[in-house]
């Protein structure tokens, strides 16, 4: 369940560019062009000392590549995506320049992390001088290659497709069972770092194997992202973890580093109450009554959920800190969330809080969606490791800036109206439309902004 409360949007002054009557579509694609540039200033700067200058260009015109053409028909083919950054008939050399570019070894692919690392703290100062919460939204997923042998770094990841697959449909016969499956692939964690309103910012994408010469085991790339994070920000974000990040190792390192976090706890795991007794998180609470309920909205389902809550204070049978469950009862049929935190729940509205805090997990899930499907992140087939995580990572780019332009909202309403009219209720009340924006984006770009790369547009060479 996400909960959201969505304040009316702050007035925007009307921009003569984006006047209804204005029919200058060219200058207004060169506009969001040169907002892209500034976005990635700080990396273009960093790579244009270390390589060839052409190159950095490159590196600019192919995030505009991919939000313009990438989705979930197309790979992130280099035949393609070069062919895309000069005309037709110099395709060729189009994909020759990005193969330099992702082979080039005077540049990694740790730039483009440190790059996105500085963006999250600016956004976390950001939103300590508004006064909003900041938190930081951990979670894991897993890119499949099935049909894939001999890349580098493959190694067995369990198969969401397959398990979405295998799921049971009301009404119908025969559900597979089985085993889980398991097919070629390598592993994923994203960080988000937001507020408890606005859009997410990427801190953090990284991807490893579990097998061959670079294997790494899943717990050293979290403990030595929970050290990073607990060095630079401290008790400044609050760690939101899902049910897989439960249990005593991981609570071992979390009270280590003094982080503050709220994890969901599962029903079956063992607490210990004031009174020394231990038992399941969900016995605990048997026949406790909620302290209050309100009627929430549910952004996924669309609905109003009539939700109740309820606190209490627990230990771990092996540690000794405090800790505080809070439990969100969502209703009949709905199972509820047993959700631990050690900041201190001293009244019902700290309660509500971290429900809330916690439902905005699901932004996460919905950034693990958009790569796999419209950015097609599982296509690349590059054999090589780095230069493989090189183009994962410009995806990311083009993904993270997708999202700083929903802060600009009067741009948003301007593009959506005139390069992506919809219809129909959905559509109208969508919270977030990044299908739409990035579709908006693609056509007002293929428009007015064809072949980026090309020297016959002089005005690109203006620009970043």
């Amino acid at each position: 369940m996400q909960h959201t409360s969505q304040p009316s949007p702050h007035p925007v002054e009307p921009s003569p560019l984006l006047s209804s009557n204005t029919e200058d579509y060219s200058q207004i694609s060169q506009e969001l062009f040169s907002r892209l540039a500034c976005f990635l200033n700080p990396l273009i700067v960093s790579l244009d000392q270390r390589i060839d200058s052409r190159l950095a260009r490159t590196f600019l015109h192919t995030i505009v590549v991919l939000l313009q053409h990438r989705h979930r028909n197309h790979g992130l083919l280099l035949s393609e995506l070069g062919g895309y950054l000069l005309p037709p008939d110099h395709a060729p050399a189009g994909t020759k320049r990005l193969s330099n570019l992702l082979r080039c070894s005077k540049w990694s692919s740790r730039l483009i992390e440190h790059f996105l690392w500085r963006q999250a703290h600016d956004r976390l100062t950001h939103l300590q001088e508004n006064g909003q919460n900041a938190l930081l939204l951990w979670d894991e997923s897993v890119v499949e290659k099935p049909e894939s042998l001999a890349l580098e770094g493959l190694c067995a990841v369990r198969s969401a497709k397959a398990k979405r697959l295998k799921r049971i449909k009301p009404g119908y016969y025969n559900p597979p069972g089985g085993r889980p499956i398991f097919v070629p692939g390598w592993q994923w964690i994203t960080l988000l770092l937001m507020g408890t309103s606005g859009p997410p910012t990427v801190a953090v994408m990284r991807w490893w194997s579990k097998r061959g010469p670079k294997a790494i085991e899943t717990r050293t790339i979290q403990t030595r992202l929970l050290r990073q994070c607990a060095r630079c920000w401290k008790q400044a974000v609050r760690h939101v973890f899902d049910r897989g990040y439960a249990g005593s190792p991981w609570l071992e390192l979390l009270f280590k580093h003094q982080v503050r976090f709220i994890l969901r706890w599962p029903k079956n795991y063992v607490l210990q109450n004031l009174a020394g007794i231990e038992a399941k998180a969900w016995h605990l609470t048997r026949g406790k009554r909620s302290w209050q309920q309100r009627l929430i909205w549910d952004a996924r389902r669309h609905c109003h959920r009539k939700m109740g809550v309820y606190a209490m204070e627990v230990r771990h049978p092996l540690y000794s800190e405090p800790l505080w469950m809070v439990i969100s009862r969502p209703g009949k049929g709905q199972e509820p969330w047993y959700l631990i935190t050690n900041d201190p729940i001293t009244s019902i509205e700290a309660a509500w809080q971290t429900i809330f805090a916690y439902s905005r997990r699901w932004q996460i899930e919905m950034t693990f969606r958009y790569n796999k499907s419209e950015l097609a992140l599982e296509s690349p087939r590059l054999w090589e490791w780095e230069r493989r995580v090189k183009l994962l990572l410009m995806v990311t780019l083009a993904y993270a800036f997708l999202l700083s332009l929903i802060t600009w909202p009067e741009m948003c309403q301007w593009i959506l109206r005139h390069f992506c009219h919809r219809t129909g209720k959905r559509n109208r009340e969508t919270s977030i439309p990044l299908y739409r924006l990035r579709n908006a984006l693609s056509r007002l770009w293929l428009a007015y902004l064809l072949y980026p790369a090309s020297k016959s547009k002089p005005n690109y060479q203006n620009s970043g």
